[in-house]
């Protein structure tokens, strides 16, 4: 046993977290020492009706080492005012690639635990292999912890009653609607138990419930000899086909078909791309199957996010069209269009499937058509635009005329909204974070670049595309002299709309907050203003807001802004837009700085440069994605999701699209 002090190793590794998903919206995840410091950590979370309804029917499994009668306790876990066991004094090294891995040594006994997840399963493989190279008695004992309940809630032994049918190699757990099936080489001896106020760290400093109970249906033991030797554990949801896994070889198939998968979607240009390769191997983790549409969709992010429409939109250029992996696109595209309804893209899919979607954004359609035009470009597929059509008509039409929550143009040709539609949507109580009833600069930027691509692919197809063009050039007259702030050479960030009484907090002045959504008025394909006054904005973006990690959503000189983000729900939710760092914004920033300085080489460097942190962010927070957030202040903590889809998506856009660190389409 490691004697030496281990508390920096347990307080780091619980920082570090790992994700794998499967595809359908489940996942496996803990943390370093594997020490689950979050109620959605799990190594089975499976999702039973894909990509939603999520259970974590796996908590952990408990590894414990038996050497001359002496045990050495692998696991980790925290309880009120302690850790125990202390099984991180056992870890020697952790492996992120190509999957999760936990190396060990207890007494010279080396033993490494490997993750894997079967593709478009809910099911999660546990290989181990051991290591004794001296013939003394030892044996490794593993204990199940299980659970079945949602991912946002929580587990106390009252809450829940569990049947199971031991084998001789496995059981089958069920309690209520869920069974959960754990299967094995080694033998299995059933010893109910339950393990009582398991702590999560995470959630206790989110301000939430952060204790529940778990369940032990008993445990895994196999004889461990001289040399070496290898076992399993397989967890599958009844929901999943049954996998014939009896074996080690079994098992490594498993893991070799998978890693055929990735290499699939990966190629490996060399020791330039890794950076760009560990971008796409997250992406492939965010695109899921949708049970209600039998269609390919996106998660928002991991862990808790469901799939959501302006998202998606955002996110889809980079996770499928700089990828190369058009099919999806179009399957995307297709399942979102499906349900659009009077001109609007659902801003998500309820978890009830029984439950129709919900609409209440204004940018997710504007984003739609942007993703649209993003994919002819790449693609050349007019047959698939025609098939859309409609759909864009639909949406021109009815904000032009007027839809739901108050969305329509005014006559000045520009949009305008009701409250919390845009994506600085956050809420208290009932008053509003941020405030931007009317009309929003980066809608309006948005709307134009609507219009243009309509009138392109209008064209493209022989449709009449005339209107589009009236309307387009009504609105770029009144964008400038509206939004134009002439005392901060910037865009106002939302001027009022007609009939604003000030509710909800909002004044009737226009905006003067420097926040970052008019960086879309430089960045997007089709832009309204002049390139002086695009430069301008730039520089304001630059000097206000730019953090190695993205943009700040607020300018530090602002008397609202919010340099923390962390606390409670409402002191998270009040720092959200009000200077908390979204990576996701340094697309769009990379994007307008490479157009303003004419894509030149020394532009291209800096933006190489500026990425770097990022970089290194792959081995912190969640290892090898990009989190959602970051402080606004420095260091510029990350937090919120591990693993966030328009995060991923637009560094990886941006560096192939603007930096030309790869070929679009390819990855290469």
């Amino acid at each position: 046993m490691d004697t030496t002090d281990k508390g920096p190793w347990l307080r780091k590794g619980t920082e570090r977290e790992w994700i794998i998903t499967n595809g359908l919206g489940g996942y496996a995840s803990s943390t370093v020492t594997g020490m689950n410091t979050r109620k959605y950590h799990g190594l089975l979370v499976a999702s039973l009706n894909p990509p939603i309804n999520r259970r974590v029917l796996l908590s952990s499994l408990d590894e414990e080492i038996q050497v001359n009668g002496k045990t050495h306790k692998l696991a980790v876990h925290q309880y009120p005012g302690t850790v125990y066991p202390e099984g991180y004094r056992y870890l020697h090294d952790f492996s992120p690639e190509p999957f999760p891995a936990c190396q060990y040594l207890a007494e010279n006994i080396a033993l490494r635990k490997t993750i894997m997840m079967v593709h478009g399963e809910n099911t999660t493989v546990i290989r181990y292999d051991i290591s004794n190279p001296h013939s003394r008695s030892a044996a490794l004992r593993i204990f199940p912890l299980v659970n079945n309940r949602n991912i946002h809630g929580l587990t106390k032994s009252g809450d829940i009653e569990f049947e199971q049918n031991p084998q001789k190699t496995g059981t089958f757990i069920r309690a209520g609607q869920s069974t959960l099936e754990l299967h094995s080489d080694m033998a299995f001896i059933p010893e109910a138990w339950w393990y009582y106020n398991l702590e999560y760290k995470e959630e206790r400093s989110r301000g939430y419930p952060h204790q529940e109970d778990n369940f032990n249906p008993g445990y895994f033991e196999a004889d461990i000899g001289k040399g070496n030797s290898s076992f399993f554990i397989s967890a599958s949801a009844a929901v999943t086909e049954h996998l014939d896994i009896e074996s080690v070889e079994d098992v490594d198939q498993l893991f070799e078909s998978e890693l055929q998968r990735r290499n699939k979607l990966i190629p490996d240009p060399g020791q330039d791309g890794i950076f760009l390769n560990r971008l796409a191997a997250a992406a492939d983790s965010f695109i899921v199957s949708r049970q209600s549409t039998g269609s390919k969709s996106i998660i928002a992010g991991y862990h808790w996010f469901a799939d959501w429409g302006r998202d998606a939109m955002i996110a889809m250029p980079g996770l499928t069209l700089v990828t190369g992996r058009f099919d999806v696109a179009r399957d995307i595209l297709t399942t979102f269009a499906s349900s659009c309804a009077k001109g609007l893209i659902p801003n998500l899919f309820p978890d009830d499937p029984a439950q129709p979607p919900v609409y209440n954004t204004v940018d997710a359609s504007l984003w739609f058509i942007h993703a649209l035009g993003k994919y002819l470009d790449y693609t050349g597929d007019l047959d698939y635009v025609r098939t859309m059509w409609d759909t864009i008509e639909n949406i021109i039409g009815y904000y032009s005329k007027g839809t739901k929550y108050d969305i329509r143009m005014e006559e000045d040709g520009l949009i305008s909204q009701g409250g919390q539609l845009t994506w600085m949507d956050a809420k208290v109580w009932s008053r509003e974070v941020t405030p931007r009833k009317g009309k929003a600069c980066e809608i309006n930027a948005l709307w134009y670049n609507t219009l243009m691509h309509a009138s392109s692919l209008g064209d493209q197809l022989g449709m009449e595309t005339s209107g589009f063009l009236e309307t387009a050039e009504l609105a770029k007259s009144s964008f400038e002299e509206k939004f134009w702030n002439e005392d901060r050479s910037c865009l106002y960030d939302y001027i009022p709309g007609p009939d604003n009484s000030g509710s909800s907090g909002q004044t009737d002045q226009k905006d003067v907050s420097v926040r970052p959504n008019q960086i879309l008025a430089v960045s997007l394909p089709f832009t309204m203003l002049s390139a002086k006054l695009e430069k301008s904005i730039l520089n304001v973006v630059r000097e206000e807001l730019l953090t190695p990690y993205g943009l700040r959503t607020l300018s530090p000189s602002d008397p609202g802004y919010i340099g923390t983000y962390r606390g409670n729900t409402e002191s998270r939710d009040m720092a959200y837009h009000n200077g908390t760092v979204w990576p996701w914004l340094l697309g769009p920033y990379i994007t307008a700085y490479m157009k303003v300085n004419g894509h030149s080489k020394k532009s291209r460097m800096e933006m190489m440069v500026l990425l770097e942190p990022l970089k290194e962010h792959l081995a912190e927070a969640g290892i090898g994605t990009i989190s959602e957030v970051f402080d606004g202040d420095a260091p510029h903590i990350p937090g919120g999701c591990i693993s966030q889809a328009w995060s991923v998506a637009e560094i990886l856009r941006a560096c192939v699209e603007d930096i030309g660190a790869g070929n679009p389409g390819t990855i290469l």
